[in-house]
């Protein structure tokens, strides 16, 4: 960040960003991360795709594709901050975008809640870090 203004840098010779080897790039965003997203989706002159969030009466929720993703390099931006349900939320688009056959999933996360948590730095503690990454692994 500069003078309160978000820098984007890229370079379009290094990344074809439309099409990475044979595999079409498509970026996503969660419920909370749609300014960040938009400005990251514009910075590589395309948009986002087309994502949607059902949101139930005892407080679930579930994220789906609105377009095909099959074969496609999927970025989906999420930050973690508070409340847990970004992270959540994140998981949950994760495992919809593996489901749906795309062939790379990377979740952006401009802020993870969890990084201080990366170390055991004193006895009967959780290392939340890494509790996160079991999670987003996929299944082997």
């Amino acid at each position: 960040m500069k003078n309160g203004k978000l820098i984007f840098h890229y370079q379009l010779s290094i990344i074809n960003y439309k099409n990475m080897g044979h595999h079409t790039l498509k970026i996503f965003s969660c419920r909370n991360s749609w300014p960040l997203a938009e400005k990251i989706a514009a910075s590589y002159r395309t948009t986002l795709g087309e994502s949607a969030c059902i949101d139930f009466n005892d407080g679930e929720y579930q994220p789906s594709f609105n377009e095909t993703i099959r074969g496609c390099t999927v970025f989906i931006v999420q930050s973690t901050f508070p409340p847990a349900d970004n992270l959540m939320e994140l998981l949950l688009m994760i495992d919809a975008a593996r489901r749906a056959s795309a062939h790379k999933v990377v979740a952006v996360i401009p802020y993870f809640g969890w990084a201080r948590q990366d170390r055991k730095d004193r006895p009967r503690v959780s290392i939340g870090a890494n509790s996160w990454q079991t999670c987003s692994k996929p299944p082997e």
